[in-house]
């Protein structure tokens, strides 16, 4: 049933629906206010994102409410307040709603479709793609992957000291899924069943139907390069050329421009591996220079503990291999980052 009106779904207990804002395949959404006379004024903000669906193929929905109850606690993930129930304004269906963080920002894409397709000031992607990374972390920390990064995904909330700036915060969950961390589990399947966007599809997702933490990375990556840029990602008239340039066995990767700062395509670089074993994970990425000294949100975040690696391409290490010098102040392996860079560069497997 086609919503024609912007109250077709009906109004909540405590808010009356808006405009629609967004649609997608899973659901509309349309902004929301609270009514004068609620009583939940502390329990909901006085705006909201509300995302709608017919209940009965409401079942994405009710998974993208289950999945981010278990995220809760990030600020670089969009915030849910809960879900409801509503009746349609005619009375003949029933509306699943959730309740969602307002972002007046708008999405990324949109940011990067306003500078003219030319790509943003570096100052600014460092800020975006900090938080990204740090949305992932605790995303893939809590045994998650997103499964569909892109621009316009990821959704702008101004900063509460700076109206001027930006927080990015990850969002849509509906093909979001349970990591599996055993590599020797991970099941190889033929056919087209990867999701997601096709652009910011990694190798394995392609080839192999495997979509785990590291291809979120790739994702993020691609995100990264398009930011920087302006352009795609990949060059094509169709989804299906672009992904026959992903998983072509002669290998390509994405041109990466050699304007760009030294940080940045470093950055990019150990998000593009195409072998998912050697990619960067989020927490060796807070790490990285190209982040190094953004205090966006009022603390100089750095992890301090360093990494559990679960990457192929670090075993055989023994403990007393990686604990060698490291009460030594110049220590080149005193950060996660650079304990891992390092050993992928010994490897001299990077095609670029």
């Amino acid at each position: 049933m086609a919503a024609t009106k912007k109250n077709t779904y009906g109004d909540g207990v405590d808010w009356i629906r808006g405009s629609i804002i967004g649609k997608g395949g899973f659901g509309s959404v349309y902004a929301a206010t609270l009514k004068k006379n609620t009583e939940n004024k502390l329990r909901f903000p006085s705006v909201m994102a509300v995302k709608s669906s017919e209940v009965s193929v409401s079942t994405t929905l009710q998974k993208e409410m289950e999945i981010m109850s278990d995220l809760k606690g990030s600020p670089y993930l969009i915030e849910c307040f809960g879900h409801e129930a509503t009746i349609s304004s005619d009375g003949t269906f029933l509306a699943y709603n959730l309740l969602l963080e307002y972002c007046s920002g708008g999405t990324l894409g949109e940011r990067i479709k306003k500078s003219g397709d030319k790509g943003l000031p570096e100052s600014e992607v460092r800020v975006y793609t900090r938080c990204i990374v740090r949305g992932l972390y605790h995303m893939h920390g809590a045994g998650y992957v997103h499964c569909d990064i892109k621009p316009d995904n990821i959704l702008l909330v101004p900063q509460v000291n700076n109206s001027a700036s930006f927080t990015a915060k990850i969002c849509d969950f509906g093909l979001a899924k349970r990591e599996v961390r055993n590599f020797k589990k991970r099941r190889i399947t033929r056919g087209q069943n990867w999701q997601g966007t096709p652009m910011y599809l990694s190798p394995e997702a392609v080839r192999d139907n495997i979509q785990e933490a590291p291809s979120d990375i790739w994702a993020l990556g691609c995100v990264v390069l398009k930011m920087l840029t302006g352009k795609p990602v990949w060059e094509g008239d169709t989804a299906g050329e672009i992904i026959n340039k992903i998983g072509a066995e002669e290998e390509l990767l994405p041109d990466i421009p050699d304007y760009l700062s030294d940080e940045a395509m470093d950055f990019i670089k150990c998000c593009l591996w195409r072998n998912p074993s050697y990619r960067f994970t989020a927490q060796i990425l807070m790490d990285h220079p190209f982040l190094d000294g953004l205090t966006e949100d009022g603390d100089s975040y750095r992890p301090t503990a360093r990494v559990m690696f679960d990457r192929p391409f670090l075993d055989g290490l023994s403990e007393d291999d990686d604990d060698e010098d490291s009460d030594s102040e110049d220590d080149s392996f005193g950060d996660s980052y650079c304990f891992a860079k390092a050993i992928v560069d010994d490897l001299s497997l990077y095609s670029y």
